[in-house]
């Protein structure tokens, strides 16, 4: 079973790109991020074409979840309980044998925002959302965390300590959702490889090297032991067939 996340930056913008990974890389189950549409715009017959089913929590211009999938899926929860001003930004849902959950976390702005204090309002909301997890049962929760966890994940290492993304203030938040008894499935089979997932559009960022990891998949213990292999699809950050790539890669993971 090969499980992904991806934040695509404008579902209607980006279709006929997802259209050719999704024929490309063929996913059983995709939770995609960042969709800018409503459910009423939602393009279902044209994922329907390519063999997928589709369950979204859409909003008109920004935000806006979905879980792809080849087996029909149920919706379990759309929108982060007490959290819901705060945009259409989780769902989840069961599908295949997986509780499956995409999340396109706050971004944050600048430290001296407002939506910084709402990130990690945020954060504390999704943890405590996921505190009820079975942690024995196979849980995913892949997406957009908009948080870089180590200085490993950021191209400028260890200077960008305190810098948005970068905070101790995040990562401890995100590290309590790891806390929960979840698992990075791309560090548990790459605890040492540095590897991005986002690039800035801006200043060739992409071709010099100049990126962050902020998608991940995190699983269960029931999911990190099926795990044989975990890519940032790379490939797919750069045009295809002249179509303009999302300013974040796919990631994906293959399970037993």
């Amino acid at each position: 079973m090969r499980i992904a996340t991806w934040n695509v930056n404008g579902l209607r913008a980006r279709m006929d790109f997802v259209a050719h990974w999704l024929k490309n890389r063929a996913p059983d189950v995709v939770g995609l991020q960042e969709l800018k549409l409503s459910d009423e715009a939602f393009p279902h017959d044209e994922l329907e074409a390519l063999g997928y089913h589709a369950v979204v929590h859409g909003q008109k211009a920004w935000n806006g979840v979905a879980v792809l999938s080849r087996e029909p899926a149920e919706a379990q929860t759309r929108g982060l309980p007490g959290r819901e001003d705060d945009g259409a930004r989780l769902l989840h849902a069961r599908v295949a044998g997986l509780h499956f959950a995409t999340v396109y976390c706050p971004n944050g702005k600048t430290l001296d925002h407002p939506d910084f204090q709402m990130k990690l309002a945020w954060f504390e909301a999704l943890r405590d959302h996921l505190t009820g997890v079975d942690r024995d049962s196979a849980f995913v929760i892949g997406g957009d965390f908009n948080i870089v966890p180590a200085a490993l994940d950021c191209w400028q290492g260890e200077a960008a300590d305190g810098s948005i993304f970068c905070t101790d203030e995040e990562r401890t938040r995100y590290r309590s959702l790891i806390d929960l008894g979840l698992t990075d499935l791309f560090r548990h089979l790459r605890p040492d490889e540095q590897k991005f997932s986002w690039w800035d559009y801006r200043g060739g960022s992409f071709y010099r090297g100049m990126g962050l990891r902020i998608d991940m998949l995190l699983g269960t213990a029931a999911v990190a032991s099926r795990v044989r292999n975990v890519e940032i699809d790379r490939e797919y950050r750069k045009k295809k067939d002249g179509l303009t790539a999302s300013d974040h890669a796919p990631v994906f993971a293959d399970l037993d």
